[in-house]
């Protein structure tokens, strides 16, 4: 049985190795190192090696939207994700390599590991896509906690051979990419009311991933100094990041999506933990409490960043479109944010001219994960999306319900959908870029397959489907 035809409740280990390994090598990367610098005369702009990933994933997210549909295929082949990894892995290792290059190497590092790794995420994207958001959501989380776990072995084990398996990380996660089968789950066609609420849900969903990275931005540059460590508590942050997500992963497998489910409490969850985190920094700082805030604020924003990564997979299924494109545009506005907070808080650190980020910028940090959870992606839109993705996770299992017992075809079961929705042949045949005659020719398969003599009684048998599986 191929990973396309498995239950759509079953997990897929290749996803969530491969998935872990990619997260377990951006953990390392972003949050195990040091606080590298880039001096701007009297001025060291802080992490400088953080910022130049991720101005550089901004721009590899961008390619495969802006190539041609050709062009692009090539790009997110299969094979030249090894091509990419490979990069990245030997980019990580140009600090190791010329410990004493001049500070501008961090911009060749930046852009050799930004642009691959963005390319690599895309092909998750995809991998993630050919499969419903049943499924493929729980292994997002899972994969995250076995990244995170990989990350806290990798920091209590330090020998040179366990650096150099970490770097290797992208190869496998690569490798998991390749070998896992491409299926034939296209996506299914969304209708035109459910786009247009899709559309503006998307729309702040984008617009707070933007702030909630700004805010994680912020806190990265605020929690440390130049030439220390990038992350003091990264070890407590990853530890609990991954309470968060055994937290998570037991809900997605329980209450799955509906109104006021998992997905809605482990999203407060993480909005919690950055707020409080950000609370917590004073206190922590004057020795109130033992437990420093900018490790709660980082496991926060690392489980608000897997919640993040599952609404991307979310809108991609209920729109219709491909998963890359969703994971693109998601993951620029999450990063951009990002970016935007490291550049602030080098700038007010440059304004106060007091050797050290001042609080002020964790003032905004809090402040813009609260404005983003009041009045961008709030109760009421998460209500609405949870509502959205039952009915679609519903249509979704009718589709693939009918497509399997009546043994239709690949571009049989891509039709599907679309004459379930009531769409015309020539409607069909504009969006899916091929001859009414041939849409004929599929539906009259269709018909005789399920053996039903009309569109209206295609309709109604996906109905009566329906009501029995629900």
């Amino acid at each position: 049985m191929t990973e396309a035809q498995k239950p759509v409740n079953e997990l897929s280990s290749r996803r969530i190795v491969g998935f872990a390994c990619n997260q377990g090598f951006v953990f390392f990367l972003f949050y195990m190192g040091l606080n590298r610098p880039l001096d701007l005369g009297a001025f060291s702009f802080e992490r400088a090696d953080l910022a130049f990933v991720l101005l550089f994933m901004v721009v590899g997210f961008g390619v495969p939207r802006a190539l041609p549909h050709k062009a692009r295929e090539t790009v997110l082949a299969r094979p030249f994700m090894f091509v990419y990894a490979a990069i990245m892995a030997i980019a990580s290792l140009l600090p190791t390599l010329f410990p004493d290059a001049p500070q501008a190497l961090v911009v060749a590092e930046g852009a050799l590991i930004g642009i691959p790794n963005s390319l690599l995420l895309t092909g998750w994207g995809r991998s993630f896509g050919r499969v419903s958001t049943r499924t493929s959501v729980p292994e997002v989380f899972t994969g995250s906690l076995l990244g995170a776990f990989l990350c806290v072995v990798f920091s209590f084990v330090t020998t040179s051979e366990m650096l150099i398996a970490i770097r290797l990380l992208p190869i496998i996660s690569a490798l998991y990419i390749y070998a896992s089968d491409p299926g034939d789950r296209a996506p299914l066609a969304a209708n035109e009311s459910v786009r247009e609420q899709a559309g503006n849900l998307t729309l702040k969903i984008l617009s707070g991933t933007l702030l909630f990275g700004m805010a994680a931005g912020l806190m990265e540059t605020f929690g440390t100094d130049p030439g220390t460590a990038a992350s003091p508590h990264y070890q407590l942050s990853m530890v609990l990041f991954g309470a968060f997500l055994i937290g998570s992963i037991s809900l997605l497998t329980s209450d799955g999506f509906g109104k006021g489910a998992a997905l809605n409490k482990t999203y407060r969850l993480a909005v919690f933990l950055m707020l409080f985190g950000t609370l917590m920094v004073p206190l922590a700082e004057s020795g109130a409490v033992p437990l420093p805030g900018d490790a709660v604020v980082l496991a926060g924003y690392l489980g608000l960043e897997a919640v993040l990564i599952s609404l991307f997979l979310v809108m991609a299924s209920i729109e219709g479109i491909d998963a890359f494109a969703s994971f693109s545009v998601g993951f620029t506005a999450l990063f951009a944010g990002e970016l935007a907070g490291v550049l602030v808080a080098n700038g007010i650190d440059a304004a106060w001219d007091t050797g050290t980020t001042p609080y002020v910028v964790v003032v905004i940090a809090g402040t813009l994960v609260l404005l983003s959870y009041v009045f961008l992606f709030g109760e009421r839109d998460f209500s609405d999306l949870s509502e959205i993705v039952t009915d679609r996770d519903e249509f979704d299992l009718v589709c693939t319900h009918i497509s399997n017992q009546a043994k239709l075809s690949k571009r049989e079961a891509e039709i599907l959908p679309y004459a379930l929705h009531g769409r015309t042949s020539e409607r069909i045949a504009t969006e899916l870029g091929i001859s009414k005659s041939t849409v004929d020719t599929h539906l009259r398969r269709i018909y005789g397959k399920t053996g039903v003599h009309s569109r209206q009684e295609l309709i109604d048998l996906g109905e009566k489907i329906g009501k029995k599986l629900s």
